[in-house]
């Protein structure tokens, strides 16, 4: 998941509304996650490298 997805700022109006939260955020908690095994390597690119590497790939599978 990215964590810009739950970067977020939330704004709880209510008892209700906070109820809601804590108990989704205990079940979440219960979940087990399962274990991920990566095939490939992976590297995080930003800004420009991002861009390069897109070009590069671009000129390979032409």
């Amino acid at each position: 998941m990215a964590t810009k997805s739950f970067l977020k700022n939330i704004n709880i109006k209510s008892y209700d509304q906070a109820k809601n939260l804590a108990e989704a955020l205990e079940r979440a908690e219960r979940h087990a996650g399962k274990e991920v095994i990566l095939k490939h390597s992976v590297t995080e690119l930003r800004g420009d490298k991002a861009k390069d590497f897109i070009m590069r790939y671009g000129e390979s599978v032409l």
